[in-house]
């Protein structure tokens, strides 16, 4: 992926004609406090260079650029190599040529004659191309420079990474190094009042991702709060998971259950564990429902994530017990209103909530917490997915809200935040 254009910070340098005995840049010069450079070009040099500046002037490309060589072969001092490259940095912005006008800003920092006010953005342009053409050596080198000279990190940082990536690929130690400078250049931006584009961050995921580094969690969550789509949680998602190595079968549950609301399940693996932790919990509607949606959900091919094939054990299982299970939930619910505690209550809840039926599952999972004895952070969670799922997106925060500390309070934080950033849905 490319941050910068060559081009278009080319066009940024379009200096008046040379003329010769005048340094080209004096007026900016002037503007910014600084003496213009004071040079003199060999007696020599002189008429080759007024024939190429006399061909630019006229805006006659194939003249000026046969004017170049002879004027190339007369340099004889770094004044003449200032004169002559910034002749040719006009040319290349004529014949909008991005490879000349490398060569000829090159030229002119190798003088010694660049203003400073210009010198870092010399260098930043330097280091854009030299990155374009894979000389990641040149670019480091070049960007580092600009850096150096305080030149706008926002433009600097992120070329700067990609030549530590390019020349490092796969290396963990210069991937975070890459990282951490890419990170300076998006809060540059910010600073700066621009709009950091959100596939910014998302580049950020996958380098953290392919160097295994710990800062994917920190990445994946910036490119959700800069695009807060299905996907981008996924990947939150995914990297709360392997960051959670103690995490039950019922919490995971959960996180897929968020994981299917905000649209993330994407692949096979994730519909048929879907399947797995809903049938473990004992949880049968909602096993089959899993399986049903992945086997008509499609890919980014436009191929079926599930076959008629996938998922065959859950769903079989699943329907073997579901008529059973549905026939017991009225005398089950009636015995959770009588019961001691409110296990049982919680545990027909879920049922309900797996056939779809949440009104009835958050009436019992009220009635769970008035009686106590069970889990409240996982009974207000899962009431608080029902809520959601029911369409009662206030309902649903407060409930969330109540949820706090540990596993389940981060994931009660991403559910706030997906509802936060998705209208309500429709009322069940």
């Amino acid at each position: 992926m490319r941050f910068v254009s060559p081009v278009a910070l080319g066009l940024m340098l379009a200096l008046g004609g040379v003329s010769l005995g005048v340094a080209a840049p004096v007026a900016l010069a002037k503007e910014k406090g600084e003496k213009a450079p004071q040079l003199k070009p060999t007696p020599a040099f002189v008429p080759l260079a007024q024939k190429l500046d006399e061909a630019i002037k006229k805006k006659d490309v194939e003249g000026a650029k046969a004017a170049m060589a002879a004027a190339q072969a007369g340099v004889k001092s770094n004044d003449d190599k200032y004169y002559y490259n910034s002749m040719v940095l006009n040319l290349s912005i004529l014949a909008n040529d991005a490879a000349m006008q490398n060569e000829a800003l090159k030229g002119m920092l190798e003088s010694g004659f660049v203003p400073e006010s210009q010198q870092g953005q010399f260098n930043t342009i330097v280091a854009n191309n030299a990155l374009s053409k894979k000389d990641y050596d040149s670019a480091i080198a070049y960007a580092q420079k600009a850096e150096a000279l305080g030149y706008k990190t926002d433009q600097v940082y992120p070329i700067l990474a990609q030549a530590i990536w390019g020349k490092s690929p796969g290396n963990p130690a210069e991937t975070a190094r890459g990282l951490d400078v890419f990170k300076k250049g998006i809060d540059a931006m910010k600073a700066s009042g621009q709009q950091v584009p959100a596939q910014w961050y998302q580049v950020g995921v996958r380098k953290a991702s392919n160097a295994n580094l710990p800062q994917i969690g920190d990445w994946a969550n910036m490119a959700f709060a800069a695009d807060p789509s299905g996907e981008n949680l996924r990947t939150v998602l995914r990297v709360l998971q392997r960051n959670s190595p103690t995490m039950t079968n019922r919490e995971d549950l959960d996180l897929l259950r968020l994981m299917s609301f905000s649209g993330g399940l994407a692949i096979k693996p994730d519909y048929l564990e879907y399947a797995e932790m809903a049938m473990k919990g004992g949880i049968f509607g909602e096993a089959k429902s899993v399986i049903e949606a992945g086997r008509v959900a499609r890919d980014p091919h436009n191929n079926l994530v599930l076959t008629s094939m996938d998922g065959n054990d859950y769903l079989t299982l699943a329907n073997a017990k579901i008529a059973a299970d549905k026939a017991s939930l009225a005398a089950a619910a009636a015995d959770a209103a009588k019961a001691a505690n409110g296990k049982i209550a919680a545990a027909t809840a879920d049922a309900y909530m797996g056939y779809g039926d949440n009104a009835k599952a958050v009436a019992l999972y009220q009635t769970a917490l008035q009686k106590g004895g069970v889990d409240t952070a996982e009974v207000n969670m899962r009431m608080g997915i029902a809520q959601a799922r029911a369409g009662d997106k206030e309902g649903a925060k407060a409930t969330f809200a109540k949820v706090t500390g540990g596993l389940r309070g981060t994931l009660a934080q991403y559910w706030v935040q997906w509802l936060d950033r998705k209208p309500a849905a429709p009322a069940a």
